[in-house]
């Protein structure tokens, strides 16, 4: 006569809960190491690409190195972060290069006395600064209200603006010199760059509106699903000629950095392709291409991730067409990363 024991109480409690599989404490939830990729594949490739210059690269972990990098990540990340905004709401803005000239030409104008200006330089950037928000105004209306695909209103925007810019300066550099530019060029705060904190400060605030705010919410409501945001009474031409205006301003302010940082406007080389770069950083960030999705965070490593792998090409005697080609696989590797799986097809 066989007898079945039954646990007692005791040993139900104590027993051992099934073991966790190792992915899972790295955070790839029910083995989709795919969606793992897309949202901190960034991170892991920054450190990757760290430990390559750490080994390969002679002085790189010096201070002075490190400044120089926070430097010139610093316009890349701002140029990024409305780069973000704008492809959040599935559009996309070539133009931003273009208005980083116009900024830098319109306070050249103004302040430079040789060529006809002479008015205070505070005046001087505020008005480059509006001239690069109404850039991103006329882009917003051209999208919103004219609807003109996005790719095709900024690309008449690069074109027409780069071509605006070389008109302000008559298609000549404008060397200027203020002794706020050598503070812009010098100043630290912690022995990193002011520069860079500007840059920081305004992913901070970006991400606060993004998460936080009702035109955050109306962003990611339009890029996720355009024709529902407009039959639930979200103000899409408001909301998109806002998030242009936005990246026309953090364009400008870009722009004129880069002037202040060279003493020098030229319009033929002020934001030269950087539409691409700011691109690159933010698909590699984990933002979405098709909108309805914003990650402030992975922009900011995006950027330090492009402008890193510029420098070590450079460090190795890459030449610049070479990067750009692996900078444009970098897009198409990230764009085929965010495809969706068959069973979310």
């Amino acid at each position: 006569m066989s007898t079945t024991t039954t646990p007692t109480t005791d040993e139900r409690t104590t027993a051992a809960p099934p073991p966790t599989p190792w992915s899972s404490r790295i955070g790839v939830r029910g083995g989709d190491w795919g969606r793992w990729v897309r949202e901190r594949g960034v991170y892991l490739a920054l450190v990757v690409l760290v430990l390559v210059n750490v080994v390969a690269t002679p002085n790189f972990l010096t201070l002075g190195t490190l400044q120089l990098y926070a430097v010139q990540t610093a316009t890349v990340i701002i140029v990024s972060l409305g780069m973000a905004l704008v492809i959040g709401t599935g559009g996309v803005d070539l133009s931003v290069g273009a208005t980083m000239a116009v900024a830098a030409a319109v306070m050249a104008r103004l302040f430079s006395p040789s060529d006809g200006g002479g008015s205070p330089l505070a005046l001087a950037i505020v008005v480059a600064l509006v001239a690069g928000t109404l850039v991103g105004v006329v882009n917003g209306l051209v999208v919103a209200v004219g609807r003109v695909q996005p790719i095709v209103a900024t690309l008449a925007m690069l074109v027409g603006g780069r071509g605006l810019a070389l008109v302000f300066t008559g298609g000549a550099l404008v060397e200027m010199f203020h002794p706020f530019f050598t503070t812009v060029r010098t100043a630290q705060v912690l022995t990193i760059p002011a520069i860079f904190w500007l840059a920081i400060l305004l992913a901070v605030v970006l991400a606060v509106v993004v998460r936080r705010t009702a035109f955050g919410f109306r962003v990611l409501a339009i890029g996720g699903n355009l024709p529902a945001s407009r039959l639930a009474g979200v103000p899409v031409r408001r909301t998109l000629v806002g998030v242009y205006a936005v990246s026309g301003f953090l364009a400008a302010v870009a722009g004129l950095i880069v002037t202040m940082r060279l003493r020098a406007a030229d319009p033929s080389y002020v934001g030269l392709n950087i539409e691409l770069t700011a691109i690159t950083a933010v698909v590699v960030g984990g933002s979405l291409l098709t909108g309805g999705k914003v990650r402030v965070l992975g922009t900011v490593a995006g950027a330090v991730l492009i402008q890193l792998l510029e420098n070590t090409l450079t460090a190795q005697n890459v030449t610049d067409s070479i990067a750009r080609i692996i900078e444009a696989l970098i897009i198409i590797a990230a764009v085929f990363i965010q495809r969706p799986s068959r069973s979310a097809r």
